[in-house]
């Protein structure tokens, strides 16, 4: 198995010292991109990438992402702070600065299926997603041995009708303080509107279709009885209302009369592995800004 060494963290770490992503959403008017551009420039900043989006030039909403290097950022990153609130504030903007060596941690909750959760856990583990896991959360015990070949730690605490209430809130008492992001690779339980009052918009969750189609139990089933020619998969933030998030990512693939149920799960596995892989990583990477409920997800 290949895992990064100390010196390949180390070096991801140098390479990103000094590097950071302003994340910028806002009424749009004039002036915006003169007005950041300026303010990085007499900081010393020079921008590496520069991304922004208006929904509409007159009265519409204005999204921004910035990425710019500047020398000793880890000294000066509390001054940068402190000097864009002025702006941020004379521009009404919900605003960010995020140094991007810092990895964010990712606390993963699964069932029994492996495919979403292996996925994670090979690009996590050949340093394609920059994070930490610091730990897998399951309510079956199938999974324990696969994730902790990784390094990683396994809890399994049981859901039963009876017990969900007591078993969600060790799940919280594990993840507090320790996450900063929770991803749903396949986890086949509902999370309560207590639970998710501290997350918004940090839970990911990949659906088993190609929403809105075939919200529920069983979409592939459905899917086979209504003849579709399309199956696919959407990755998307959990909100309290269930598959109703803000959609991140979705991507579907071909199919025909030929292709039964089985067949038509084979391939969905392959198509949420990657739709939730790519979802995950464009978060872990400040891309995706939330508007309502919808997405904007920077390339």
């Amino acid at each position: 198995m290949y895992r990064l060494s100390d010196r390949e963290w180390h070096n991801y770490r140098e390479k990103n010292k000094d590097r950071a992503r302003m994340l910028i959403e806002c009424p749009d008017r004039a002036g915006i991109v003169a007005e950041v551009s300026r303010f990085l420039f007499e900081h010393g900043a020079n921008i590496a990438q520069s991304d922004q989006y208006t929904t509409d030039p007159e009265n519409g909403r204005f999204f921004m992402r910035v990425e710019f290097d500047v020398v000793d950022l880890e000294k000066r990153y509390e001054e940068l702070q402190r000097n864009f609130a002025q702006i941020g504030e004379s521009f009404q903007m919900n605003w960010s600065i995020v140094e991007a060596k810092r990895r964010k941690r990712m606390a993963i909750f699964v069932s029994k299926e492996d495919h979403a959760l292996l996925e994670l856990l090979w690009q996590w583990n050949s340093g394609v997603l920059h994070a930490d896991i610091p730990m897998v959360i399951s309510n079956h015990p199938d999974l324990k041995e696969t994730v902790e070949s990784f390094g990683i730690p396994f809890y399994h605490i049981p859901v039963t009708k009876e017990t969900k209430q007591e078993a969600e809130q060790a799940q919280i008492e594990l993840v507090e303080g320790k996450a900063d992001l929770i991803v749903l690779a396949r986890y086949m339980q509902i999370l309560s509107p207590y639970f998710l009052k501290d997350y918004q918009h940090k839970i990911i969750n990949i659906h088993h279709s190609f929403l809105p189609a075939f919200v529920g139990a069983k979409p592939y089933e459905r899917a086979y009885e209504r003849g579709v020619k399309l199956i696919g998969a959407t990755a998307h933030y959990v909100t309290e209302e269930l598959d109703a998030g803000p959609i991140i990512e979705q991507d579907v693939h071909r199919v025909n009369h030929q292709f039964g149920v089985s067949d038509l799960k084979q391939i969905g596995r392959q198509v949420e592995r990657t739709v939730l892989a790519r979802a995950v990583g464009w978060h872990l990477e400040d891309r995706v800004l939330v508007y309502q409920n919808k997405t904007v997800v920077f390339p």
